[in-house]
């Protein structure tokens, strides 16, 4: 998976700037979803690693897009078609999204508890990671049957455990020390 994404990382920045210096950071995002799931497809995914030529592949797999890509997303699939690398689109996908989120300084927290938040909760945590992160916040909630009660928060990198059980296990290492 490392791999894929250094392959991939380039790539993405370079979609990213060329959709911010156009303004078509939306439009960008759809195509390469789009060409993505197309990539991702097992019938096209076994064409892409069996055929072998690349103006072939490049034909194929813009014949699949069809309209749904413009002159330019083309131009990027056939440099990823020149350099064998359209099986990474699915990658330079996510990496895209990641760039962007980061662009709007945006981040996707998942929240993991005990019982289902109300709403009230989840805007009054929303607007407290808001100010401790210093991003806009989108959250996905989960219910974990496991946690006994409060919750387990994760923006990117950063674990908040919140639960009962983290409080007695930083309890008891306290008291060991």
């Amino acid at each position: 998976m490392s791999e894929l994404t250094t392959v991939a990382r380039p790539y993405a920045k370079a979609a990213f700037d060329f959709a911010l210096e156009q303004g078509a950071l939306d439009k960008w995002a759809e195509m390469l979803s789009f060409a993505a799931a197309v990539a991702q497809d097992e019938t096209i995914a076994s064409f892409l690693s069996s055929s072998s030529t690349v103006g072939k592949t490049t034909d194929v797999f813009l014949g699949v897009c069809g309209d749904e890509l413009d002159d330019n997303a083309k131009n990027f699939v056939k440099v990823l078609a020149e350099n064998e690398r359209l099986p990474v689109l699915p990658a330079v996908s996510e990496l895209y999204q990641t760039l962007r989120a980061e662009h709007d300084k945006e981040v996707t927290v998942d929240v993991k508890s005990a019982v289902k938040l109300l709403k009230a909760q989840q805007t009054a945590l929303s607007k407290a990671l808001e100010k401790r992160l210093q991003r806009k916040i989108k959250l996905n909630c989960s219910v974990d049957k496991s946690i006994i009660g409060g919750l387990v928060i994760e923006a990117g990198d950063t674990v908040i455990d919140g639960t009962l059980r983290g409080k007695l296990d930083r309890l008891a290492y306290a008291l060991q020390s």
